[in-house]
């Protein structure tokens, strides 16, 4: 086989569509019909404040900006995530929750029962290690958070 056998593989190159499909687009809330806003707090926590996370050598806004950005790639418009708010000296975080088809009540709040338990929580307890900010009762449980929500009307 001679070197010069790949010589117009140039040609060949094709960028994979899952890699054009995801640029970065900024998030507009009219292409949503629904808005929730949801606070969570950890479960059987061991922190009096978000500020003692470095202790369990997390850095607690980097963690969830990693997870917020992980979810919206992966849900491909249908839902988006964004943080509003993390202080240091309180122990819940505010997110708001855009959904792209409008249901009922009942149905939204199981989906959102379902994204905050299943979806986000385990990319929290396993991958980004919160499950050292939570006791056993929490570990036991496999409870990461505690959640409220509301739907954010204009």
């Amino acid at each position: 086989m001679s070197g010069e056998f790949f010589a117009n593989y140039k040609e060949f190159i094709r960028i994979p569509i899952e890699k054009q499909k995801h640029k970065h687009k900024e998030f507009d809330p009219q292409d949503y019909a629904l808005h929730y806003i949801l606070t969570l707090s950890l479960n059987d926590s061991l922190l009096s404040n978000w500020g003692e996370a470095n202790k369990y050598e997390i850095e607690v806004d980097k963690s969830i900006e990693k997870v917020l950005e992980e979810f919206n790639k992966t849900q491909k418009g249908l839902y988006h995530l964004q943080l509003l708010e993390l202080e240091e000296d309180q122990l819940y975080f505010v997110l708001s929750l855009s959904c792209k088809t409008k249901v009922d009540k009942q149905v939204a709040e199981e989906q959102i029962a379902h994204i905050i338990e299943k979806v986000i929580s385990n990319p929290f307890y396993v991958g980004q290690s919160w499950f050292r900010l939570i006791g056993d009762r929490g570990r036991i449980d496999r409870k990461l958070f505690c959640f409220s929500f509301i739907e954010y009307k204009i």
